[in-house]
């Protein structure tokens, strides 16, 4: 496989990708709502530039959801896949704490590698809003910038390091696990 093939598919807009952020915000509060009292995960790949969805980037999407599936059998309300041109989403609902059930998914984000190419959001209403449960409420590091290690949202937020050096440490990752 070379790196072309990871990122070859279908190029999202910058209106598509909005669009599926608030189909996203939607699904989750629909889903909160309707189980009131559980925890929600909600899986994404966080991958930069115009491709978000190819044979490989799925295929390691989908190896790092049966991961979670695996982890989380026995605790496991409602689940739910949506394959979508601007990336895969995953739900699931679980009867495990928000604060078990994040310190899971860090497990899962940092046990395997490509675990860092995922976002494992867990939420719960407060308000009646959706929040997030971050990783430094558990005590653990922000995460890591694909490239130089550094914290990411300071790399991503500077825009430090171009698609394509993204794009060709994220393709080294999916070869070491394919």
């Amino acid at each position: 496989m070379s790196d072309i093939d990871i990122f070859k598919g279908e190029e999202v807009t910058l209106k598509e990708m909005m669009a599926a952020r608030e189909q996203r915000s939607f699904r989750q509060l629909s889903l909160l709502q309707k189980f009131k009292e559980k925890s929600l995960l909600c899986a994404t790949m966080n991958i930069p530039g115009p491709i978000k969805s190819s044979e490989s980037l799925n295929k390691a999407f989908q190896s790092i959801i049966n991961l979670v599936k695996e982890d989380l059998k026995d605790h496991i309300i409602f689940e739910r896949d949506i394959h979508q041109k601007t990336g895969w989403e995953y739900y699931c609902l679980s009867d495990l704490s928000v604060l078990e059930l994040k310190t899971k998914m860090i497990a899962v984000e940092t046990k395997h590698s490509i675990g860092r190419l995922m976002d494992l959001d867990v939420l719960h209403l407060v308000n009646g809003i959706p929040q997030p449960i971050s990783r430094q409420r558990l005590g653990f590091p922000r995460r890591q910038c694909y490239v130089c290690q550094n914290d990411a949202k300071i790399c991503s937020r500077s825009r430090k390091h171009s698609v394509i050096e993204m794009q060709e440490a994220i393709a080294k990752l999916i070869k070491i696990n394919h």
